[in-house]
């Protein structure tokens, strides 16, 4: 998988740390998350847990393949929020390029420079709305047909429509996206469903809930309006197994008033499906390993990813300093296994750190009056 630049503090390591990386040195680590609780916010227009499709029609579905699998994509905005596509997932060097149309060629125009690095990182700042469902769904598409194996979200929103942060999580369900909530970005309210739905979560910014809004409630009464939020809740419970994560989240976006705010601790993150690994993934990948690779090194690779979370994965850590204890734990589990290399622990990671070298090398090289020997990996 594709490596991280930030200092995201991780309890549920396992595979997500296939996606540490390459952070600038130096950093103070970020504080610790806070205690669960309410802080105050509004649940307007620019974000929160809103309801708005009529519940007596279906839910909005994702667009068939057939459709993404040709060229004639029907007519769709990105909206209010700001999607930029990087073929990097090291954020030092910026967000990526602005994508400004979800046409198909410019989508193509877009995602065809991430074709070699085999990464494409979608940076998305904005509320949860239709928009951003055809934004993943259009990228994810175009990824797949570009061969384009590593997919990252790196999101920063305060919440928006349920009903699109479903069709969103659906797109990328099957798509193996890696979800980000980086330092100083939030993931509130309808948010959390594309978290549920990402095959990795690292998660360093602020993660809430609170109770959804029925906008186009015809409700006069309380058993009116609750009526109408359970058959909303039932769309949520589904949709939650489906991915692994508690049916919790569904009770609080019930219960939490919806001014005020439930900040979620990193240990409820992690009871709720929300960080690290997602469940279902994980068994899915657990069975492909071991059809592919075998029992001994399935086992070794799960023994290596207990140790790294045991050992590498302290509170206010960095991630480059969980990177290197993850790095110094390899040979002890027989990693690199020349055998099975694409499904070994950290590959994507080492292959990152290699290609740092080389940069690092080439630039030193070109110098006046500096030689290097050539970069190995780390």
């Amino acid at each position: 998988m594709p490596v991280v630049a930030s200092s995201f503090r991780l309890r549920f390591l396992g595979v997500a740390c296939l996606l540490a990386g390459l952070a600038a040195c130096g950093r103070e680590p970020p504080p610790a998350r806070p205690a669960a609780g309410t802080a105050r916010t509004s649940a307007d227009s620019s974000g929160g847990a809103i309801s708005a499709a009529p519940l007596d029609k279906p839910a909005p579905k994702p667009m068939p393949e057939e459709v993404l699998a040709g060229t004639q994509w029907p007519a769709a905005a990105i909206g209010e929020g700001d999607a930029r596509i990087s073929c990097s997932s090291d954020y030092s060097t910026g967000d990526g390029e602005l994508l400004r149309s979800l046409d198909y060629f410019a989508v193509v125009d877009a995602l065809s420079p991430c074709r070699d690095a085999d990464v494409v990182r979608l940076h998305y700042r904005g509320k949860i709305d239709a928009g951003f469902a055809d934004t993943v769904e259009r990228v994810a598409a175009m990824a797949t047909r570009m061969g384009i194996r590593h997919r990252i979200l790196d999101l920063d929103s305060p919440g928006g429509v349920i009903e699109d942060g479903i069709r969103a999580g659906d797109a990328m369900g099957d798509e193996h996206w890696t979800v980000w909530v980086r330092e100083g970005a939030v993931c509130h309210s309808a948010c959390v469903l594309i978290l549920a739905a990402g095959d990795q979560r690292l998660v360093s910014g602020a993660v809430g809930i609170h109770r959804m809004i029925r906008l186009s409630s015809t409700a006069t009464t309380r058993q009116q309006l609750t009526a109408e939020l359970q058959q909303v809740h039932a769309q949520l419970d589904d949709y939650l197994q489906r991915n692994g994560a508690a049916t919790a989240i569904a009770d609080l976006m019930m219960t939490v008033p919806s001014r005020d705010l439930r900040l979620l601790t990193t240990d409820e993150l992690h009871e709720f499906g929300l960080e690290g690994a997602n469940p279902v993934q994980d068994d899915l990948e657990r069975l492909r390993v071991l059809r592919q690779c075998g029992q001994d090194f399935l086992r070794r690779k799960e023994a290596f990813q207990r140790a790294l979370d045991h050992d590498c994965g302290k509170p206010g850590q960095h991630v480059d300093a969980m990177r290197d204890c993850g790095v110094g734990l390899l040979p002890k589990f027989g990693f690199p296994d020349k055998r099975c290399p694409n499904e070994a622990p950290m590959a994507e990671y080492m292959r990152a750190l290699q290609e740092r070298d080389e940069r690092q090398a080439d630039t030193a090289s070109a110098a006046p009056g500096k030689q290097t020997k050539a970069a190995t990996p780390r």
